[in-house]
């Protein structure tokens, strides 16, 4: 089996959360939040964390409502694809990711509450989404669901 450093990204118009894990470690690690302007990704900010992880595939996370029916963030999020798989070239996979951000905002409170101090900032729970989105892919890469 060949290890990769895949890259995920937690789409919103206004912030997009970024974490990187390598397929040896299975490890999903929050990295950063790039901005987004009107639905906008910074761009160059993108290519940069690219550049700096070079990684082998990028995984995009799909919210769904909880009948399973699209959501409103669907047609962006599917533009956003689009343009990655056209400026980088590379395969692209979509992680649905019902309630991820909840997830995170829970992940961060309960390290809150054994010890952290400060308060829990939205670009951190967009950080924490975007490792869980990779933990999702993660799953179905480790049985076999994905063939990168």
């Amino acid at each position: 089996m060949n290890h990769l450093t895949v890259l995920g990204f937690d789409y919103g118009k206004a912030r997009i959360g970024v974490a990187v894990i390598n397929t040896l470690a299975g490890v999903a690690i929050p990295q950063s939040v790039i901005a987004a302007r009107d639905g906008a990704p910074d761009w160059e900010a993108i290519s940069r964390c690219l550049q700096e992880w070079k990684p082998a595939r990028l995984v995009v996370g799909m919210p769904r409502k909880l009948d399973n029916s699209a959501s409103a963030m669907q047609e962006p999020i599917e533009r956003f694809i689009r343009q990655l798989q056209g400026r980088y070239q590379l395969p692209v996979d979509v992680v649905s990711e019902q309630l991820s951000s909840r997830e995170a905002e829970q992940r961060l409170k309960l390290a809150r509450q054994a010890g952290r101090k400060r308060k829990i900032r939205k670009e951190e729970i967009d950080q924490m989404a975007a490792a869980i989105i990779l933990e999702s892919w993660m799953q179905e890469y480790a049985h076999g669901q994905q063939e990168p």
